[in-house]
């Protein structure tokens, strides 16, 4: 499968937040007067404010890893009064969680807004900052640290396994190359070590920032996300009343590859093309909401280039 990126160069042209796929996700949750949502990754609030707008008495717990965006949900929360609650949490601690009977579960895995405009935060390239990359900026090191220490096989994991980036062996030697010279404490130095190692007559060709998807596995990588997301998409599902739906959004193929599998487990179906089980040994728990998943329209793609690599997955509790 291809790996579909988000382009912090690009996508920094655009500012503000806007909630990606956001019609046919109500499509799919349609809340209902009184209905209980659980909104793993509140980022600017833009999914949680639909549902609390769609019917009356709605209410919305909602995650999210980043600090930072309590304030935006408390800003919320004043405008629904009882209705939202925000729990600074990842969610793949989601098993955790007490709640469960939820009328629907959102993911939305794409990084916010308020994340990629600030410089500070060290997810984009474009304006210069430390390389930080950190979800959580409370726990865990920085990138350029983790840069710094990581040993070479988790360099590679990072830039040819989450990045899938063809040149992988000569980025992971420039990296290793660039330790002790201060190149990889900023955003703009580490996107320069990284596309100088892209040979010259690839970099041209390219329609992305030769850096991009060494950032992405790097950033990946510093938040453990990819098992954050297998942890959490079984434990929403079981946090579902019957008839609950599920709804997930990926950006690149590393997510959307857990999704897609976990889904058609849950509704009975193969996982890929090696799950060889047998049907009558499956269980059917979910049904498809989705048969391919649902992408923006070119009305969105115009009005939010940041949708671009959306794919939108769904499932109904049985």
């Amino acid at each position: 499968m291809p790996l579909a990126l988000i382009d912090p160069e690009a996508a920094s042209m655009s500012t503000g937040h806007k909630p990606v796929l956001l019609r046919e996700v109500m499509e799919f949750l349609s809340p209902v007067a009184g209905g209980h949502y659980l909104d793993c990754t509140f980022g600017g609030g833009g999914h949680s404010r639909a549902i609390l707008e769609a019917a009356p008495g709605t209410q919305v717990i909602a995650l999210d890893r980043d600090p930072e965006a309590a304030a935006r949900a408390e800003a919320l929360a004043a405008e629904f009064p009882g209705r939202l609650t925000l729990r600074t949490e990842n969610f793949g601690n989601l098993a955790t969680m007490a709640e469960s009977g939820f009328d629907g579960v959102l993911f939305d895995f794409g990084l916010s807004s308020f994340q990629l405009d600030d410089p500070e935060r060290g997810f984009s390239f474009r304006t210069d900052g430390p390389a930080d990359m950190r979800m959580d900026r409370r726990a865990g090191v920085p990138a350029s640290r983790w840069l710094e220490t990581a040993t070479e096989e988790m360099l590679t994991g990072a830039v040819r396994d989450l990045g899938e980036e063809p040149h992988w062996r000569r980025v992971v030697r420039a990296l290793l190359a660039a330790r002790g010279t201060g190149a990889l404490a900023r955003t703009g130095t580490l996107a320069e070590v990284i596309a100088a190692a892209i040979p010259a007559r690839d970099r041209r060709a390219l329609r992305i920032h030769p850096a991009t998807r060494s950032f992405q596995g790097i950033r990946i990588a510093v938040n453990n996300e990819i098992a954050a997301i297998n942890a959490a998409l079984l434990a929403a599902f079981e946090k579902l009343g019957p008839c609950g739906v599920l709804c997930a959004i990926s950006f690149h193929s590393l997510e959307d590859r857990p999704v897609k599998q976990t889904f058609r487990h849950l509704c009975g179906m193969p996982e890929s093309s090696d799950d060889s089980m047998p049907q009558d040994l499956r269980t059917r728990r979910a049904e498809a909401l989705t048969r391919r998943p649902v992408v923006p329209s070119d009305e969105e793609l115009e009005s939010n280039p940041r949708s671009r690599s959306a794919k939108l997955r769904a499932i109904r509790k049985l």
